[in-house]
């Protein structure tokens, strides 16, 4: 986990996290089940492109590592509202 954590670009991150959010509210005709991948593309697309356009088996790892992190981080997010939900409806 260690060395996935080195090549997460935080500003990646939180791009693909806000586009991932709008895919998964707005646009009904995209799957859910193909938004990782969405989100995979498109950090390697804008780590390629903060990188200068070049291109190199670090940066399609930091592009792809942090396009699936934004998901991973929607749905730890996701799950701790519904925790917190939960527990405030059995009290």
């Amino acid at each position: 986990m260690e060395v996935v954590g080195q090549y997460v670009v935080v500003i990646i991150m939180a791009i693909c996290l806000c586009l991932g959010y709008i895919i998964k509210h707005s646009l009904d005709f995209i799957p859910n089940k193909y938004i990782p991948l969405i989100m995979a593309v498109l950090g390697v697309i804008l780590n390629v492109w903060l990188q200068g356009w070049k291109f190199s088996p670090e940066i399609l790892l930091g592009g792809m590592a942090s396009g699936l992190a934004s998901t991973g981080a929607f749905e730890v997010v996701r799950n701790l509202v519904a925790k917190e939900k939960d527990s405030s409806n059995t009290k």
